[in-house]
């Protein structure tokens, strides 16, 4: 059967995305979808306690977002630049994505913070992208968080007012060009609850790139070309992952970050776990077979996307629908900032 993207579409009103996050990160709303009934239940995120059981284990992304938007200008004009760090390729040098792009062309030099920062374009990539170099003097990681902001969603109107509502409470590796959001609603208090409850926290890294938020442009599903982006798994997680299958527990992710890099190894292992690291691809869409993963939170996802063609894949497409039409009934806050799904 062919996969057209149209049958992921679903109507969304413009006033159920949510522009910012809530005070209290665990109260955000929760539904609960059975995927062998279809059926959905209305909860709190901080119920989600009573859906994990003792022996599972708990895997969440650790990747920290990046301060990565940063407003630049050219020496020469005093024209603006905005410059969005990608991926780290080698040394100072960075891929980007320059706004306008038409004025930074190879040699074009920038400056940042009167000076502090400066850098120039080594190399010209497709849709904006450039290669930049960078030159300061210091700890680039400590300039970048007093000169940068947090590369927020497009869909995201409202300015944040605390970066670290954008991070997760675990995050941990800088990385990450957006927030793996499923996490965003976890606080230390209910992470402590969970694993009081005999559930094993266990941490694994995938940094997100921007290409999570690139639509799907092709109408056949099978022609559509997924982003990569970088995966770690470590030996500690890996033995007591296969400690929690082998004693009938459950694997539940937090997000399709953490699914990505769960099956993605289970894919390459034959279903096994083991540590690993290196760059990921995988494109789950319904008829996928999943190795590892045998529930998981997430938030709302656009229409259309590769996303929520993963989170169909798991629970089946007429079901997942449902549910997203209920949470739109129903006032759901909807995409980064919004509320949760627990799929099992």
């Amino acid at each position: 059967m062919t996969l057209s993207t149209s049958d992921f579409d679903f109507d969304l009103p413009e006033e159920l995305i949510a522009q910012t996050p809530l005070k209290d990160r665990a109260t955000s709303r929760l539904l609960v979808l059975d995927k062998k009934t279809g059926e959905v239940s209305d909860r709190h995120f901080y119920d989600i306690i009573d859906y994990l059981h003792e022996g599972d284990a708990l895997v969440m992304n650790n990747t920290r977002v990046l301060p990565a938007r940063l407003h630049g200008e050219k020496p020469e004009t005093g024209g603006h630049l905005e410059v969005l760090l990608l991926t780290n390729t080698e040394g100072d040098k960075w891929e980007t994505l320059v706004k306008p792009a038409k004025r930074a062309k190879v040699g074009t030099k920038i400056s940042f913070g009167d000076g502090r920062l400066t850098a120039i374009v080594t190399e010209e990539l497709e849709h904006g992208g450039r290669i930049v170099e960078f030159n300061y003097e210091g700890v680039f990681l400590e300039i970048l968080e007093s000169l940068g902001e947090m590369p927020l969603p497009p869909y995201i109107k409202e300015t944040l007012q605390d970066n670290e509502r954008y991070q997760t409470v675990y995050a941990k590796e800088n990385g990450s060009a957006a927030a793996p959001t499923a996490g965003l609603h976890f606080t230390e208090e209910l992470l402590k609850k969970i694993q009081d409850k005999g559930v094993k926290l266990v941490y694994l890294t995938l940094h997100v790139g921007l290409g999570t938020f690139r639509p799907v442009s092709v109408d056949n599903v099978e022609e559509h070309q997924m982003h990569s982006e970088f995966y770690a798994l470590s030996e500690e997680t890996a033995a007591t992952l296969r400690e929690v299958k082998a004693k009938g527990g459950r694997i539940v992710a937090v997000g399709t970050t953490s699914i990505r890099t769960l099956e993605t190894i289970g894919t390459k292992f034959n279903g096994d776990v083991k540590a690993d690291s290196g760059w990921t691809d995988i494109f789950i869409k319904p008829g996928y077979q999943f190795q590892l993963v045998d529930a998981f939170s997430t938030n709302f996802h656009l229409p259309k996307s590769t996303l929520i063609m993963l989170v169909s894949a798991f629970a089946g497409r007429d079901h997942v629908l449902e549910a997203y039409h209920h949470a739109v009934e129903e006032n759901y806050r909807f995409f980064s900032f919004g509320d949760a799904m627990f799929v099992n």
